[in-house]
């Protein structure tokens, strides 16, 4: 039956008879009842007195119970945490490494259950590194660098090095004695700085790799390499010098180059002539041979005939350049003198109308009889031989 149903008694649920005209149950009645409620549950399950407690009891335990529900609520809200774009949220569970969350809202189970660790990773931590060092040639330098790093891994930068920073700085020292100490001095101070400053990197990036820090290196900045103050003025004479062999070894170089193209052309122009001339001789030679044996053909056919022609073309070939020509007549006591470049001329002008009166005596050395003799005479002694 309903508490409010008619004959019912007019009973309201915590089992107090109320007129029909009272309105609800006020707050404080209802929260006294629970009160009571829980005292006599607590009683009974510790075994107390029947008694019913006093008012000063249940409001304790009241308080207790809110008090300890709104600790409740607070504890459990303190284990939301925001973790950064640069962050990293490390979380510890009784201070053993669980997992490594990335950026946004996390939540973990709130202390002394669970910790996070916030670590920055993008963060650029650099640090500088002077002394002097020996060379592999015996000579000391004084080396100053820059090394830079970042964090890559935060559980090892946590928990695998108690200082990864130092072990950083104790690293870059022996790496770069070990360095320096394989290059000669020369190496050192004048080409060899960058990769010099990247074989440091690497190597101690070995070395953090190996002792597992969680640090990643990202830059090593050499400065140019000195050498100490009490040596400084004869290193930079030895550098002046250096140049100077630089400079001059380049302007030969620069000759060399202007040079070696023209003699190239030369040599070029040298053999090109040369295997024109030896064109030209085979050519030579193969077109005389060519016409010897086609006058051997001939003399073949007609010996008299063409030994003749040869002679006579000999003749003509020595006696073209010459205008004296001095004939030895058969049975002669004197030589007969043709004189041809006055018959050239004479030649020359027969075929002219003459213009001069004078007679052919003029010229007594020349006659026709004394022309034409001679040369039957020397053809005939030559067909008789």
């Amino acid at each position: 039956m309903a508490w409010n149903e008619p004959g019912g008694g007019n009973k309201d649920p915590w089992g107090s008879n109320q007129g029909s005209n009272q309105g609800p149950p006020e707050l404080d009645e209802i929260i006294r009842k629970l009160d009571e409620r829980l005292g006599r549950i607590f009683r009974r399950g510790g075994g107390g007195g029947g008694g019913s407690p006093g008012p000063g009891a249940s409001i304790s335990m009241r308080a207790i119970g809110v008090g300890l529900a709104i600790l409740f609520v607070i504890w459990l809200a303190t284990g939301f945490y925001i973790v950064d774009p640069a962050e990293r949220g490390v979380e510890l569970r009784f201070g053993a490494y669980t997992t490594m969350t990335k950026p946004g809202l996390h939540w973990h189970i709130p202390w002394p259950v669970e910790q996070v660790e916030i670590v920055n990773v993008d963060e650029i931590s650099s640090f500088r590194h002077k002394a002097a060092m020996l060379t592999q040639d015996e000579n000391i330098v004084d080396v100053e660098l820059t090394v830079q790093s970042r964090i890559q891994d935060a559980a090892n930068y946590l928990f695998q090095d108690q200082t990864p920073d130092k072990t950083l700085r104790d690293a870059t020292e022996t790496v770069v004695r070990k360095t320096i100490g394989g290059s000669k001095l020369d190496f050192v101070l004048t080409e060899g700085r960058s990769a010099i400053a990247l074989t440091i990197q690497e190597r101690v990036q070995a070395l953090m790799n190996e002792y597992k820090t969680g640090l990643l290196v990202t830059s090593v900045n050499m400065q140019p390499a000195k050498p100490p103050e009490q040596v400084k003025e004869a290193f930079d004479d030895a550098i002046k010098a250096r140049e100077d062999k630089e400079r001059s070894e380049n302007k030969a170089e620069a000759y060399a180059n202007e040079i070696l193209p023209q003699a190239r052309g030369e040599a070029a122009r040298v053999v090109a002539d040369a295997k024109a001339y030896r064109d030209r001789v085979i050519a030579s030679a193969e077109g005389e041979t060519a016409r010897f044996n086609a006058v051997l053909t001939q003399y073949e056919k007609a010996p008299g005939v063409t030994r003749e022609r040869l002679y006579l073309e000999t003749i003509e070939e020595v006696l073209r350049e010459s205008d004296k020509v001095l004939l030895d007549v058969p049975q002669g006591n004197s030589l007969m003198y043709l004189p041809l470049d006055q018959l050239m001329k004479r030649s020359g002008s027969s075929a002219q109308p003459r213009t001069s009166t004078a007679s052919d005596d003029d010229n007594p050395q020349v006659t026709s009889s004394h022309q034409t003799t001679p040369m039957r005479d020397v053809s005939r002694e030559r067909r008789s031989r």
